[in-house]
């Protein structure tokens, strides 16, 4: 997100913060600081005044693997995960005591839908009713900034009303060959042992009816979403080498291009902590049309909220998919 922000050329970063080391290393490579470690433990007054607030809360107690694997193994999911879902609510307080003039945050999509909806509606009062702020929600799908089915909600609030606009997308033919290298380690080819059982494995689960296995891409279009556990398996994006020959993971480095990352981002950490980085990221050149309309709006003239009735959003939508 930082990224997305200072390729605008009018934003400067004044604070960050991120507990996982190895993410630490990662930024500290690229940008040349340590960013603050856990935001739990950060009182709002070492935090910078700023105009705008940037946030990724975890996804994992909202995601619908993540829900399910936690619901399998009887834990907690949602707000009630209280080392993941709560943090939201450290994000509120920073809005809060901060006062910024506008806010970015990002999820994924199932957040709108975890738990009946209550979970978003909670999310969507504290920012709105509590926090007093002018709040817009969308999903947006990276496939028209990157090859990549990948759907995630943006949540975009205001101190005060302005004329905000979502981006507007062109669909346009995104082909999946264009973030390949052209040599790779032969180290990311599958052996023939993991070959072997991903494919007992789709094949266990067609019989039965279920749509879960591996994904081998089309060259010419997108690939399903870039997750953390990507390093596990790869399963999800494998490409394919010809007949005859086992299918291969993606490098480190096409995961960064696959995300819209510049080929100049550097990636000191190992493959395994870089998958987890690259897929639980944002995708940079759609996050980076969003902070533009963000700033233009900004820039604009501040509006009477009467001049934009606005009766219950949230309600509204999740009405529609209650039918």
């Amino acid at each position: 997100m930082r990224l997305a922000f200072e390729r605008l050329g009018c934003c400067r970063c004044v604070f960050s913060s991120e507990w996982d080391k190895y993410a630490q290393e990662t930024y500290r490579e690229n940008f040349g600081e340590t960013p603050a470690g856990d935001i739990t433990k950060i009182p709002s007054s070492e935090i910078p005044t700023h105009d705008i607030t940037l946030a990724g809360f975890p996804c994992q107690p909202f995601s619908i693997s993540g829900v399910s694997k936690k619901k399998s193994l009887g834990r907690p999911h949602g707000f009630e995960d209280v080392t993941q879902g709560t943090l939201f609510f450290d994000v509120a307080r920073i809005i809060r005591d901060k006062q910024p003039k506008a806010f970015v945050l990002e999820n994924v999509k199932n957040l709108i839908g975890h738990d009946r909806g209550k979970t978003f509606s909670v999310i969507y009062r504290t920012l709105a009713d509590e926090l007093g702020y002018d709040v817009h929600f969308k999903v947006l799908d990276a496939k028209y900034f990157v090859p990549q089915h990948r759907e995630r909600i943006f949540i975009v609030g205001f101190r005060e009303p302005r004329r905000f606009s979502w981006p507007i997308v062109r669909p346009r033919q995104q082909q999946f060959r264009s973030v390949l290298q052209e040599k790779t380690d032969p180290k990311y080819v599958l052996s023939d042992h993991l070959w072997s059982y991903l494919q007992r494995y789709a094949e266990k689960h067609r019989a039965a009816g279920n749509g879960f296995g591996f994904g081998l891409v089309d060259l010419e279009g997108i690939c399903r979403t870039l997750s953390a556990r990507y390093y596990k398996d790869g399963s999800e994006i494998l490409i394919p080498r010809g007949p005859g020959q086992n299918p291969r993971r993606l490098t480190p480095r096409e995961c960064a291009a696959l995300m819209g990352f510049p080929r100049k981002f550097r990636i000191p950490v190992s493959d395994t902590q870089a998958y987890k980085q690259f897929g639980n990221s944002v995708v940079v050149p759609m996050v980076h049309a969003i902070a533009r309309e963000v700033v233009r709006a900004l820039r604009g003239r501040i509006y009477s909220k009467r001049l934009f009735p606005d009766p219950d959003p949230y309600g509204r939508i999740h009405k529609a998919q209650a039918k």
